[in-house]
């Protein structure tokens, strides 16, 4: 068992948990709790760091598992939570290309084939709030969203906030960085996409079909979208809203874009 915060396995847990640049440098992030531990992809497990408490409860899970055990106040070090749960994981990040992630074939564009899934694509220009990025993940989910495009100036989708938030999404939902995200949705609408920017001055999203390859774009939570992403797109939309308020947070206006697009190619 490791019993101190000076051990090193703990120092990197620690430098990992702490630094977004740490943690690509090592091309992993962490997970905590029993869900997230057991929802943990085989190939992408590295290590994982429990407490006797924990491994005694849950042994059955670390059959195929590598694992350290550790005293309970390292425990409370190397968690990001301040009620931990007693298991800590390292995990490999994901890597997925723009195009696979927005279902291109080789040649860029969407392929025609029948019977293949309609992609519903969320674009996130500069989201700064790690729930918010966590929370739309989980319920990209929930509504049959194909994948995750996010400009590089987006929160780190493997801060721990983020991941906790997720639920286990993170291992399921397709996502990436792209360096230019106004010149990628240029690129979409290209390729057969119709594209919508979520924008105060635009139409009731209601008046509009989401049952072609689609993509919502959503911006930063104090700004919005930038005037240059939001005149790329092909329509601008909104939500209508009454009383006093303006708009919603970015979360919840994803929600709100996302399953109606669900329910439009679900429930016909």
């Amino acid at each position: 068992m490791i019993t101190s915060t000076a051990n090193n396995k703990v120092k990197n847990v620690i430098k990992c948990r702490k630094s977004t640049k740490e943690r690509r440098n090592q091309d992993i992030f962490l997970v905590e709790g029993i869900r997230m531990f057991a929802e943990i992809p085989e190939k992408m497990h590295v290590e994982t760091y429990v407490t006797q408490d924990f491994y005694e409860r849950h042994i059955e899970l670390f059959a195929d598992r590598a694992y350290e055990l550790v005293a309970d106040h390292v425990m409370e070090a190397i968690s990001d939570t301040k009620t931990p749960q007693g298991v800590v994981s390292i995990v490999r990040c994901y890597h997925y290309e723009p195009e696979v992630v927005c279902g291109l074939n080789l040649q860029g564009q969407l392929p025609n084939e029948s019977g293949r899934e309609c992609p519903l694509i969320m674009a996130l220009e500069n989201l700064q709030d790690p729930g918010n990025l966590g929370t739309i993940l989980r319920t990209a989910e929930g509504a049959g969203v194909t994948g995750i495009v996010m400009s590089r100036d987006t929160v780190d989708v493997y801060n721990p906030k983020v991941v906790r938030a997720t639920m286990g999404s993170i291992f399921r939902i397709p996502f990436c960085y792209v360096e230019n995200l106004t010149e990628f949705i240029r690129k979409l609408n290209r390729t057969g996409y119709c594209t919508y920017s979520a924008h105060l001055q635009g139409k009731r999203f209601y008046d509009f079909n989401y049952q072609n390859p689609t993509v919502f774009c959503i911006g930063n939570e104090g700004n919005g979208l930038s005037d240059e992403l939001s005149d790329a797109t092909k329509q601008k939309i909104k939500i209508p809203m009454m009383g006093k308020v303006e708009s919603l947070n970015a979360a919840t206006a994803s929600t709100v874009l996302m399953y109606e697009a669900m329910r439009q190619r679900t429930f016909k």
